[in-house]
C-alpha cells in the first residue's frame, strides 16, 4: 500500500519547486484538528513575509515526532540528504566550537523543514553573511505568574520610548503565547556581548521607570508578579520564535508582527495559522521595510557604562554558558543565603 502524500508547488527565486509532504493528514495540533498539510500550506501562504523576517539567517528548527503535545527536539545543522536549496553557514557557539547551521534562502526550504516535522522556527539575530554581529536588538517581555498579556502591553509602550531615547526604532510582535517581543534594527557592527549589554542597559532603564511592573531579576524567586525582561535572549545561540513562526501551543497560534497602534486591542490568541494569511492579504506586513534605516547601540552602551560606574554589574548568563568575565555567582539567592 502506497504511503499517503501530496505535492505542493512552491514558487521561489529559481522557479517553481514541487515539494512532497508525506502523511499530510497527520494531526499536529489535536485541540484544533490542524494537520501537517495545513502547516505546509500556511508557510507557503505567508512565504514573502516569513522570508523577510527569517530568511538568510542561521535558524534552529523545533521538531516534533507526532503532535505538539508530544516529544520534541531541536535541529541546527543540515541533515544528510537535505536538498540543495537548503543552505548552511558555519557559526561559532558559546563553547567556542563551530559547525554548520541551517539557513533558508527561499521559502521552499521552510516547507522542506515542515516535511521534516518542524513546527517552530528560531532564527538568529544575525545574518548568515555576518553571523557574529547581530543586526537586530531583541527584547523578550515575559509575563510572570500573576501577570499576562494585558500587563505586558504598557511595559512594551514604555520600552518603545526607552529605545527611542536610545536612538532606536522599535517594532513589535506577539510571542504567540502571553508575552511580547520588541525588536530594533541595528547596524551589524557589534558582536553579541555588546548587544546583550545594550539590552541590559535598556532593561534597567525600563525597570527604573516601572519598578512595580518590570524586573530584570534572573532568578525566578526574585521576580514577583512582574514582567521579566529576558536579557539573556540577546546572547549568541539564544533565539526566540521568529516572526510568522507557528507556536507549539494548543490553538496553533503564531508569533505575529503587529502595528503599535493595534497593541491595545489585539488578542494574541486570534493570530493562528488559519487567520494570519488573510490578515497579511488584508493589511500587509507591519514589519515591511524594518531594516531600511537601522540604528546603532552606541548610546545604549553609554548607558551600560554609566550603570557600571554607578555600581551595577554584569548579570548572570545562561547555565550552559562558560563562566563569563564579571559575572556574579550562579547560585540562586535563597541557596546562597542558606550557605552563608
Amino acid at each position: 500500500m502506497a504511503k499517503e502524500e501530496v505535492h505542493l508547488t512552491v514558487s521561489g527565486p529559481h522557479g517553481d519547486r514541487e515539494l512532497r509532504v508525506s502523511s499530510p493528514g497527520r494531526v499536529v495540533w489535536p485541540a484544533v484538528g490542524l494537520t501537517k498539510l495545513d502547516l505546509a500550506r500556511y508557510i507557503v501562504d505567508v512565504g514573502d513575509a516569513f522570508m523577510a523576517a527569517n530568511g538568510g539567517r542561521p535558524v534552529t528548527l523545533q521538531r516534533f515526532k507526532d503532535t505538539v503535545d508530544g516529544e520534541q527536539f531541536f535541529s541546527k545543522n543540515p541533515p544528510k540528504g537535505a536538498p540543495d536549496f537548503v543552505g548552511a553557514v558555519d557559526v561559532a557557539y558559546p563553547s567556542a566550537r563551530s559547525h554548520p547551521q541551517l539557513v533558508f534562502e527561499e521559502i521552499a526550504a521552510a516547507v522542506w523543514a515542515v516535511q521534516m516535522n518542524t513546527v517552530v522556527f528560531h532564527p538568529w539575530a544575525s545574518r548568515a553573511d555576518n553571523p557574529d554581529n547581530p543586526d537586530q536588538l531583541r527584547i523578550d517581555l515575559d509575563p510572570q505568574p500573576g501577570t499576562g498579556f494585558a500587563e505586558a502591553v504598557p511595559v512594551a509602550k514604555e520600552l518603545r520610548r526607552v529605545l527611542a531615547e536610545g536612538g532606536l526604532e522599535a517594532f513589535i510582535k506577539t510571542s504567540g503565547n502571553r508575552g511580547l517581543h520588541v525588536y530594533a534594527p541595528i547596524e551589524p557592527t557589534r558582536e553579541f556581548l555588546d548587544v546583550r549589554h545594550a539590552v541590559i542597559a535598556a532593561a534597567r532603564e525600563l525597570e527604573r521607570r516601572l519598578p512595580e511592573q518590570v524586573t530584570t531579576a534572573w532568578w525566578k524567586e526574585e521576580r514577583g508578579s512582574r514582567i521579566f525582561v529576558d536579557f539573556n535572549q540577546a546572547n549568541r545561540d539564544r533565539t526566540i520564535a521568529g516572526a510568522y513562526s507557528p507556536r507549539a501551543l494548543a490553538k496553533a497560534t503564531v508569533s505575529c508582527p503587529i502595528r503599535w497602534e493595534e497593541l491595545d486591542a489585539v488578542d494574541p490568541q486570534a493570530f493562528t495559522i488559519v487567520t494570519v494569511p488573510e490578515r497579511l492579504k488584508a493589511s500587509g506586513d507591519p514589519w515591511a521595510g524594518m531594516h531600511s534605516s537601522p540604528g546603532t547601540v552606541g548610546l545604549l552602551l553609554e548607558w551600560w557604562e554609566r550603570d557600571l560606574e554607578a555600581g551595577l554589574s554584569e548579570l548572570p548568563f545562561p547555565p550552559d554558558f562558560p563562566k563569563m568575565p564579571g559575572e556574579p555567582p550562579r547560585v540562586q539567592p535563597s541557596r546562597a543565603r542558606r550557605k552563608g
